[in-house]
Order: structure tokens, then C-alpha cells, then sequence
């Protein structure tokens, strides 16, 4: 390969990036574009002469002269003498000096005039390529003769300018390559333009380059969780940037992001933009690669030279080093690479104009060793982020896909019609295995594409309900488009043909067994070996173009695609399906060599599936478990009629199947495989479990005690598809208990806050939640720990967590956990290893010292720690008490405001229903009608008191304003807005009231004693939590969280035969 020759010695590297000699091709084309046309006379006119100040003649012309008189001093007959063909010569030569010279003191006019102009008055002139090439080589001509004049200044405005040109031109080029896309497939339909559909994707910082291993399905089910929190997202043209309280450059951004999700069209977007001079323009170049074309390359290549090769505008500028220059280089799909990217031991490489291999030069770049001073843009699935070392990424970004809003928006803009649009919606919505998918863009453009097809022909119809049938209907509609549109069929006739068939046939087996090997990239190699012939890929490509694509690289090789990992996986799962039915063949299993291959038994065939898909540690197989189950039901197989022969199963087969499924979710498994089986009943259209638990949750009935291992999954499955209970998790609405806190650790990992205030909790809690604030995937941000025994020791495992660089926890209360200054220094510890991110700390009611208050105030003056509110008060020993019990206060009837029909006694401990009346003097703040008491004093902090019932009792909290004189239903306590109240009956057991509300029932009968009841309020934390008192363990049975206004007074509400002692 050609190489740019060295510039002059000496010279600053500014002045080194054009090359500065003459090709001697271009010599040879300049010599030809200057000879004169026919009856053109040799002109003497000297280089000072006037008349070589004309414009010169057009290129063309003076080529045909030149051509005229060559040609007649070719055919000069044999044998004239030496000084004719001299005198020949001599005229030529006399010609081209004088078209020379003409055309250079024109250049050099407009040179002249380039120099005094301003760069952004700059125009340039429309000329051919001819005319461009001879211009860039008289510039740098000049460019080096003003350097030997010491005309540095000069030179450099001249050089600035030949490089804006070359610029000029990529921008060009890269604005007609990415102004329009072809949403979903590669070249068939019509292509949109890229600024009309392009919706802006959320960047997010954070994360890191280490190995994700998860299917990208149970990452997209994380994602969707948190699609709609506030996160700080980073702007494409932003990228970047520094951001504020960052000092070092930033050289090298990952961005990581599962397929479809819109790493490409985000590349795409972002380079458009500079080239259209819309952002950016501080940066020279940006030249965009991707890894599908790098690995065609075979040859070796200098890094001049590969950007030479892609990017042609820069040799015919003369570019030979790119030092100088603000350049991003930005490197797509790294999880489609198949180059060896060797970081260990791959030679060093400095020279940019050194060949080797397209790895080993990329492996250079990304160290640092080649353009240093160059910027580094790579995207690519999780799973392959850690082929590059954490120490050559400066920032992990992860793109985002669409949010709720961005989902209705888009089948907003697809269907126009707004009863169709919102058709679509709330039926997305009703499904959450397709609503959690249309998190991805292109499975949006599929169910569209779907949708778009069933409402014309059924207007009132069902629609698709499972991935499985969704896409089933998307294989449908593409089989006839084919139909239609290349055979020339009607939409009546049978969309399946020997030919099609054949083509599925194999574009599943294809997909089957590049799936088992991780290929999403397929070259002939690979086609050759599933037995496909490339000129039938291709023909499989033209005609499913929605489904199987063909790209080109550099050298036009053949590359093929599915357009998404889940069309893949749907194509293998159907391969399997096929085989099995037609030829009994579990493909699943290891197959033995026999030829006489025994029959297997469609029900082991199925639960084969679910146990290897268990297996599996990182989920690759579950979109696949979904789809080949899905397959099994007779409904989908009716859509599959044509290309299914015989059915394979029987609703016997289903149930067996769905009964072994729920067997396996009784057994401990994690939570992911856990809820991918719930997906798997859901497409065998099974749903008995989810809805046991919701029946249990609308009566409020639900008891955890009670739950059987699958209950508790289908409940974690259940919390993880509800935003509200997602956005603030409260375990005491389950159970108060560290059993209840570890079956339903995931869901507090991805909660965004979780309140464990007075739960129970212990050391052992301290460990599970510390993995959970390590874990890269949790959304954790706020944690309320409060009142639970931690002590030291339980702080010292949190801490492990604390200090995790995974951890973003911005609030944390350990208000009342018996922590220490020895807690103290763990936790001063953990933040001083990840400040970044908490900026709340409360550990009030705890005794942490001098010395433990001294280490964690520091932190509040330290510019790198992000914490700003630390609460340390109250403080001191007698806060190392366990339990409620340290909050005791001792509860004062106020006397004025007691009904006649209620009887003090044990000096007004106890207060008791009478029918007659007592003879209390008149007071404005009596209760007259209804049979209820007042305390006298209000409560501001943390309070605590127990009372011992009978039946019918009521307790609660009130504001003072609450009603005294009416009869009416809201000056009942609970029944208004200004009081909270828990009541008692020995029928019905214990439920709660506020504003007229009942929210929780829960049984309880006692033959021997009457119920203790205790109450916990916190005024300024706005909770009121009730609990039932059993051998001195509190058991939980309500919390209102609220934001109190007023101080509360505790009140007490009788029925007739009603008794309370204060205890």
C-alpha cells in the first residue's frame, strides 16, 4: 500500500500532517491536462509577462490540443532529422510553459485571496476532480516554498485551509451515507430520514466494562424498571465533555446497550450532527467504523492507511498523520467483532504509518500507544464490554430504550389514527411480556408492523397476547409479502409454498446452530457449513428482507444478519419445534450415534427443554424456553398452517407440562429463572398462580406465613412488574420479618426506595442487602433501615456493600440500629471508598461518641465526598436499648374531653363503657355523642405506649381540631381526615381507618386474654406503625406514611361493653 512520504526535517508537527512532494502520478496528469488545442499558437510570454495573469483555458480544450500536436509528431515520416523533432519539442514545451504559467498565476491570485479571506467567508468553487486534484497539488507547492520563505504564518493559514476542503468533502460523504436509515432492515423499503424518526435515547453514566453474562432479556426486564426514573442522562453531542467535578480527559467512552436497543442509529445520529455542522465542531474529523467491516480485512494496515481506505477524501489531501487534528474515532458492535484484540500481548505499536494486523493496530489505538491525542467512541452489547480492560475506558455509558411515554409516542406516530393508536396501547400494556419488550425499539417497529396487518382484517378481533403468537403473525406477514409482492399471488391464496418452506426450513437451522455457537454475524463460512449456498442467502435476504439481511464491507464481502437476537431465537425455537414433530428428534439432548433413534415422548421433550434451560447460569436459553413452549399450544400451531404438517402436542401434554414448570418454581431458584418461568406459563396461557396471589392481595387477606415456595416467587413476580410498588417498596405491608426481607430481595434491588424500618432485621439481613447495594444492576437509591438491631456488627456487613463502586445509594437511615463509634468508623470507611453518590446519612438515637460524630463530620467539609445532611441527635447510651420500647412515654387522659358514658379508674388507667352517666362538668372540648377520649398531651418526636383491649376498642392518633359536638360519622376517629385509628373486634379481629377508609383486615381471635395493642409514631419521619403484642414480641399489623402537620394527641373510641388499660 501506497504511503504519504515524510515532510521536511525540522519542521513543527503542526506542518506535518500534508504531505509535501509531488506524486509522480499527479506529474504525469498535470503534464496532460496542459497541452494545447488545435490552431493554438505557442505563446513566448514570460513568467512576469501580463498576459499570463488571463484565466486559464478550460482543462478539456487545452487537453485535446496537446492531444493534436502529440498525435502530429507521432506520425513525422521515418527518418527526419534530430532538429525537426527538436523544434517539435521545443513548441510543446513552449505551450505547456505558457499554460503553466498561466493556470499557477491564477491559482496563485486565488491562494492569495484564500489567505486574506476569513475562514467562514470561504467559498469554494464548483470543479471537477481533474481541476481539485491540481489545485491541492499547486497548494502544497506554495505551502512549501512560503515555509523556505520563513513565511510560517502563512503557511499554516494555507495548510488550514486545504485541510478544511478535505473536510469538507468526508462531511459530505458521511451526510449522504447516514441522512437516511431503513427502519428495521438494512435495504429493503423506503428510507426515512434520520433527523424526521430519530427519538433521543437516554445515556446514562455509570457501570463499568466487566463482563455481563446475563440473556439480554432479563436485562431488558431490569431496564424497564427503571425506565422511568429521574437518572442524570448524558446528551449524544455531550459525550464528550467533562462533567462538572471531573479533572481528567476523557479519551476512550464505552457505551454498552442489548441489541436494538439504538447503539447504531445513535452513531449514526451523532456523526450526522457534525457533519451537518450541528454539534461538535470543535472536532476535525469523525471517522465511524464498524467491527462487521473491520473484520473482512485480512491485509495488513497502518493506521494512516486504514483510514486512507475508508475514508479517500484524506489521501487525496495529501493527510499522511493525523496528530494534530481533533479526531474521534468511533468503533461500533465490538460484540460483533471477531478480531483478536490481544491486551496482553499484542507488540507496542507507536508509528501510525507502521502496518500490521486490523487487531493489533485497534489494540494500540485503544491503549493509548498509536494518537494518544485522538478520542475513542466504542458501543456494544454488555456481554462483550470486558474483551477491552477497565483501564483503557475512561466512562461507561449504557443507552436506554424507550420509556412508557416514549412507547405510546411512537405507535402514536406510526398509527395516526387516534383510536387505533390507543387500541394498540392499552393492549401492549395489558401484556407484560410485550410491553417490557417494546422497551426496545425494534420490537416496537415488529409488534407495529403486526398490529398494522390484524386491524385490517380484523377490525374487532383478538390480538396477539404472547411473544410466541406475536411473532408467529410477524413470520405470517412477511411470508405474505413475499407471496404477494414477488409472486405476483393474491392475499387469499396460501402463503406457504415448497419454496418457502424450504427457506424457513433452513433459515431455522441456521439460526439453531449459530445460536449454540453466539453467532449474531454470519459470512459465507458460516452459511456453508448450515448447508445454506450463498446465492440462496442472498435470494433469502431480497425476499425476507424483515427478517434475514445482507451487508456489504469494505471489499463488498457478503455479511447476514437476523435484525434481532429474539427473531433469532424464535427461527431456532421453531427448527427444534419442526424437527421434533416430523422426525421425534430432541435436538436439546446429546443424540446418539444409532441410526434408530427411539421415539421421545412429547411431554419429556418439553420438560428436557425446562431443565436445560434452568441449567444455563446466565439465562441464554430463556427467550428460547418461551418460544418453543409457546409452539406447543394447538391455537399457535393453527397460525403455523402450511408450514406445520402435524401437530406435536395435546392439552394433556400443556398441563403436564405446566404442573412440572411449577414444580421447579417451588425449588430454589434464583430470581430470574424464577420469573422467566412465570413468562413460560404465560405463554402455555397458564395463569393460576399470579392469580391466587392477586386474590390474596385485593381481599387483603394475604398471609406470608401461609405461602407456599411458588406463592412467594409468583408474589416477587408480581411486586416486579408494579411501578408503584418499584418506585417505594415497604416490607411491612408483607411481613415485618428478615424470613420476608430474603425471599424478596430482588424486588428490593430493583426498588428505588426501600423502607425496613422496624422490621425485625439482624445481621444476617446486613449481608443479603450488602450484595444487593454491590450489585451492578441494582436500582436501590434510598434505604430506611431504622429501628432493626443491627448493631456494629450488622453496620460492618452493610459497609462491605457501602463501599462497593457499584453502589449509588444517595439516602440512608440507621436511625435507632444500636450503632457505635465502632459502626462509626466502618461506615466513614466504606464512604471514604465510594463518596460519590450518598449525600443523606441519619443516625440519630444511636450513641456513636466524640469520636464517631468527629470521623463522619469531616466528611461533611470534604470537597470529594457528596454527603451533605448528616443527623447524629439525639445521642447517647441510653439509645442502645433494643426494640420500640426505648421511645416509652407515659400517656395522661385529658379528662375534659371524656364522654359521660366512659369510667375512669385505677387512678385513669383504665377507662371502661357505662350506660350511665357519669357526672363530668361541662367543657367545650367534651366529646358529647360519640364514646371516644383525647390524651392531654401532644406529641412532637418518637413515641410508644401499649394498651391492653376488649372488644370493640379503637386507638388512635387525631389532630386537636377534630370535631367534639356532632353526632355525625366524621367526628368518629379514623373517620376523617384529621385522625388514624386501629380498631379491635373479637369477631372481625383488627383493621385500620383513615378519612372514612378501610385498608387491612387482619384475623386474630384470643379465648384466653384480651389483645394487647402498641403504638409507634415518628411526628417528623410522618410514620405510624400499629403491632400486636405476643409474649413480648411486637407483631406487625399496620404503617401509615404520611407527613403530619399538627402534634398528634392519642385517642381512644369505645362501644358499649368496651374496656382499655394503659399499660
Amino acid at each position: 500500500m501506497d504511503q504519504c512520504e515524510d515532510t521536511q526535517e525540522g519542521a513543527p508537527p503542526s506542518k506535518s500532517t500534508l504531505c509535501g512532494k509531488y506524486e509522480s502520478k499527479r506529474k504525469a496528469q498535470s503534464l496532460h491536462r496542459n497541452q494545447p488545442g488545435p490552431g493554438y499558437e505557442p505563446s513566448r510570454v514570460s513568467f512576469r509577462s501580463d498576459r499570463s495573469m488571463a484565466l486559464p483555458p478550460h482543462f478539456k480544450e487545452i487537453s485535446s490540443g496537446v492531444q493534436h500536436v502529440i498525435q502530429q509528431s507521432s506520425e513525422t515520416p521515418s527518418g527526419p532529422s534530430v532538429q525537426q523533432h527538436q523544434t517539435q519539442l521545443d513548441s510543446i514545451f513552449l505551450l505547456l510553459e505558457d499554460n503553466i504559467v498561466t493556470f499557477v498565476k491564477t491559482e496563485l491570485k486565488k491562494i492569495q485571496k484564500i489567505l486574506i479571506q476569513r475562514e467562514d467567508e470561504e467559498k469554494l468553487e464548483e470543479e471537477d476532480e481533474e481541476q481539485r486534484s491540481s489545485r491541492e497539488s499547486l497548494m502544497k507547492i506554495t505551502e512549501n516554498f512560503l515555509r523556505r520563505m520563513k513565511q510560517e504564518e502563512l503557511a499554516d493559514r494555507l495548510q488550514s485551509r486545504s485541510f478544511e476542503g478535505c473536510r469538507q468533502r468526508v462531511q459530505s460523504r458521511l451526510k449522504k451515507k447516514f441522512q437516511c436509515v431503513f427502519e428495521g432492515m438494512a435495504k429493503a423499503g423506503n428510507p426515512t430520514l434520520l433527523n424526521e424518526i430519530y427519538t433521543e435515547l437516554y445515556i446514562t453514566e455509570g457501570g463499568t466494562g466487566e463482563l455481563n453474562q446475563e440473556h439480554e432479556v432479563r436485562q431488558i426486564e431490569a431496564a424497564s424498571r427503571k425506565a422511568d426514573r429521574a437518572e442524570t442522562s448524558i446528551r449524544q453531542e455531550e459525550l464528550f465533555q467533562l462533567p462538572a467535578g471531573r479533572q481528567e480527559p476523557i479519551r476512550t467512552v464505552m457505551t454498552k446497550g442489548v441489541a436494538g436497543i439504538g447503539k447504531t442509529v445513535l452513531t449514526q445520529k451523532f456523526t450526522l450532527d457534525w457533519a451537518e455542522g450541528k454539534a461538535n465542531q470543535n472536532i476535525h474529523f469523525i471517522f465511524p467504523f464498524t467491527f462487521r467491516e473491520l473484520n473482512v480485512l485480512k491485509e495488513k494496515f497502518s493506521l494512516v492507511e486504514l483510514v486512507h481506505h475508508f475514508f479517500p477524501e484524506t489521501k487525496e489531501a495529501g493527510i499522511c498523520s493525523f496528530e494534530d487534528f481533533q479526531i474521534i474515532f468511533i468503533f461500533d458492535g465490538l460484540d460483533e467483532s471477531r478480531l483478536p484484540l490481544d491486551f496482553h500481548k499484542t507488540q507496542i505499536l507507536n508509528d501510525p504509518r507502521k502496518s500490521t494486523s486490523v487487531g493489533d493496530l485497534l489494540t494500540n489505538l485503544i491503549r493509548g500507544n498509536l494518537l494518544p491525542s485522538a478520542r475513542l467512541w466504542i458501543t456494544t452489547r454488555p456481554a462483550a464490554a470486558n474483551q477491552i480492560p477497565a483501564e483503557c475506558v475512561d466512562m461507561v455509558t449504557e443507552v436506554s430504550g424507550f420509556n412508557d411515554p416514549q412507547k405510546e409516542e411512537y405507535f402514536r406516530k406510526r398509527f395516526r389514527d387516534e383510536e387505533q393508536s390507543r387500541r394498540i396501547i392499552f393492549h401492549i400494556k395489558r401484556s407484560r411480556s410485550l410491553h417490557i419488550m417494546c422497551h426496545i425499539p425494534v420490537f416496537c417497529w415488529i409488534t407495529a408492523t403486526v398490529l398494522e396487518d390484524l386491524l385490517k382484517s380484523r377490525e374487532r378481533g383478538e390480538l396477539p397476547k404472547s411473544l410466541t403468537e406475536m411473532y408467529i403473525h410477524f413470520l405470517v406477514v412477511q411470508v405474505k409479502v413475499k407471496k404477494v409482492k414477488y409472486d405476483g399471488g393474491a392475499e387469499t391464496d396460501p402463503h406457504w409454498s415448497p419454496e418457502s418452506r424450504k427457506m424457513m426450513e433452513s433459515l431455522g437451522k441456521l439460526a439453531f446452530e449459530q445460536l449454540q455457537k453466539g453467532n449474531l454475524i454470519f459470512y459465507e463460512s458460516d452459511l456453508t457449513e448450515c448447508g445454506i449456498d450463498i446465492r440462496a442467502a442472498s435470494v433469502y435476504s431480497g425476499v425476507f428482507t424483515q427478517i434475514f439481511r445482507q451487508e456489504r464491507g469494505l471489499y463488498q464481502d457478503k455479511m447476514f444478519c437476523f435484525i434481532h437476537l429474539s427473531v433469532q431465537e424464535f427461527l431456532a425455537a421453531l427448527h427444534v419445534h419442526l424437527t421434533f414433530i416430523t422426525s421425534g428428534v430432541n435436538l436439546m439432548e446429546e443424540q446418539k450415534k444409532s441410526k434408530k433413534s427411539k421415539q421421545v415422548n412429547p411431554v419429556h421433550f418439553y420438560q428436557s427443554a425446562v431443565n436445560k434451560a434452568l441449567q444455563s447460569p446466565n439465562g441464554h436459553l430463556d427467550l428460547f424456553l418461551r418460544f418453543l413452549l409457546g409452539l406447543s399450544l394447538q391455537t399457535n400451531q393453527n397460525l403455523l398452517q402450511g408450514l406445520l404438517t402435524q401437530t406435536g402436542s395435546s392439552s394433556q401434554t400443556n398441563q403436564e407440562t405446566v404442573q412440572h414448570i411449577k414444580e421447579k418454581i417451588s425449588e430454589n431458584l434464583s430470581a430470574e429463572k424464577s420469573i422467566n418461568l412465570f413468562h413460560c406459563l404465560n405463554e402455555l396461557n397458564d395463569g393460576s398462580l399470579v392469580e391466587e396471589i392477586q386474590q390474596f392481595l385485593r381481599s387483603g387477606r394475604l398471609s406470608t406465613d401461609e405461602l407456599s415456595p411458588a406463592q412467594w416467587s409468583a408474589l416477587v413476580f408480581i411486586l416486579l412488574s408494579s411501578e408503584e410498588d418499584l418506585e417505594v417498596f415497604d416490607l411491612k405491608k408483607y411481613s415485618a420479618s428478615e424470613e420476608a426481607l430474603l425471599k424478596l430481595l430482588p424486588v428490593i434491588k430493583a426498588s428505588n426506595k426501600a423502607i425496613l424500618g422496624c422490621c425485625n432485621l439482624s445481621e444476617r439481613s446486613c449481608a443479603a442487602l450488602s450484595s444487593v447495594l454491590s450489585s451492578q444492576s441494582s436500582r436501590l437509591r434510598h434505604l430506611d433501615l431504622s429501628n432493626n438491631n443491627l448493631q456494629d456488627s450488622g453496620v460492618k456487613l452493610l459497609s462491605a456493600g457501602l463501599g462497593s463502586p457499584h453502589c449509588e445509594l444517595e439516602t440512608l437511615s440507621l436511625s435507632g440500629c444500636l450503632i457505635t463509634e465502632e459502626g462509626c468508623a466502618a461506615l466513614a470507611s466504606a464512604l471514604n471508598s465510594n463518596p460519590s453518590h450518598l449525600r443523606e446519612l441519619d443516625l440519630s438515637y444511636n450513641h456513636p461518641g466524640e469520636a464517631g460524630i468527629k470521623l463522619l463530620s469531616a466528611a461533611l467539609e470534604d470537597p470529594h465526598w457528596r454527603l451533605d445532611t448528616l443527623r447524629t441527635e439525639p445521642a447517647g447510651v441510653q439509645w442502645l436499648t433494643p426494640g420500640l420500647r426505648k421511645y416509652s412515654c407515659r400517656l395522661t387522659i385529658d379528662t375534659n374531653t371524656v364522654n359521660r358514658n366512659l369510667k375512669l379508674s385505677d387512678n385513669n388507667r383504665k377507662v371502661t363503657f357505662d350506660k350511665e352517666l357519669q357526672s363530668y362538668p361541662d367543657h367545650p372540648d367534651r366529646f358529647d355523642h360519640w364514646y371516644q377520649l383525647l390524651c392531654r398531651d401532644g406529641l412532637s418526636g418518637r413515641c410508644y405506649w401499649e394498651v391492653e383491649l376488649t372488644n370493640r376498642v379503637s386507638t388512635s392518633v387525631s389532630y386537636r381540631g377534630i370535631r367534639w359536638k356532632r353526632n355525625t360519622n366524621d367526628c368518629l376517629l379514623g373517620q376523617n381526615n384529621q385522625s388514624w385509628s386501629l380498631f379491635y373486634s373479637d369477631y372481625d379481629g383488627f383493621y385500620v381507618w383513615h378519612d372514612n377508609k378501610m385498608s387491612s383486615v387482619f384475623p386474630f381471635s384470643s379465648s384466653s386474654s384480651s389483645p394487647r395493642v402498641a403504638v409507634y409514631v415518628d411526628c417528623p419521619a410522618g410514620t405510624l406503625s400499629f403491632f400486636r403484642v405476643s409474649n413480648d414480641s411486637l407483631i406487625h399489623l399496620h404503617t401509615f406514611n404520611t407527613t403530619f402537620t399538627e402534634p398528634l394527641y392519642p385517642g381512644f373510641g369505645f362501644w358499649p361493653g368496651s374496656s382499655m388499660v394503659l399499660c
